[in-house]
């Protein structure tokens, strides 16, 4: 019974990580912080990854780690599995080159925030469209490779393959919520390029998407 048990807390913690960060990056919580604490949104995006990470290394310390090996690669295979890892670590920054980091990261914000050069909706993140690189091949290849990273690993215990479960289930529902934000905000450009580009896996690889620009 104990062994069930884990496997729901480990769920269940990962569970209100994900619904507790997706709450914290809506359109509502943000426009409640701008109406409470004005111009202080700038300095959102970054706490809002600082307690993302905070809550995630809690998860990784101290949820339960089940004694229980789920595979245990042997020589040569324990390192040829490496080669898509890398392969997954290389694709993730050659995807984060077409995006800008530090609004990801929420830098930018709190520049523009001390040189006093903003109306209020400069000093939330700013979206950009990218359909360049990867972007031709999947919407969301940080996803992608992010998965690839995650699966490439010479062994598996239980409680890593509940967490790679866990994060390709929460990578597609995330990206659900990203694109109703980009229709939003692009309209029918996002949509013709939804309906073009396969969502997060490389599924037509041979048919990469035309337009050449960012917005």
């Amino acid at each position: 019974m104990q062994i069930y048990f884990d496997v729901f807390l480990i769920i269940f913690l990962y569970f209100l990580f994900g619904y507790s960060h997706t709450i914290l990056s809506s359109k509502k919580i943000k426009s409640f912080i701008k109406e409470k604490f004005g111009n202080l949104i700038a300095f959102y995006r970054l706490s809002y990854n600082i307690i993302s990470i905070f809550l995630l290394v809690l998860i990784l310390k101290y949820a339960p780690h089940p004694d229980i090996t789920i595979y245990d690669l042997q020589s040569p295979y324990d390192f040829l599995i490496l080669i898509p890892q890398f392969l997954g670590l290389i694709g993730f920054f050659w995807s984060l080159n077409y995006l800008c980091v530090s609004e990801l990261i929420g830098i930018r914000q709190i520049k523009r925030w001390f040189r006093n050069e903003y109306d209020i909706e400069d000093l939330d993140e700013k979206t950009t469209l990218n359909i360049r690189g990867p972007y031709k091949f999947v919407r969301h290849p940080i996803y992608f490779f992010s998965i690839l990273f995650l699966i490439s690993r010479p062994t598996m215990d239980l409680f890593y393959l509940i967490t790679f479960v866990c994060a390709v289930i929460y990578f597609y529902i995330g990206s659900i919520y990203e694109e109703r934000k980009l229709v939003d905000e692009y309209g029918e450009l996002y949509t013709q390029y939804q309906s073009i580009v396969p969502r997060i896996l490389p599924l037509k690889i041979f048919k990469p998407y035309k337009i050449e620009k960012s917005i």
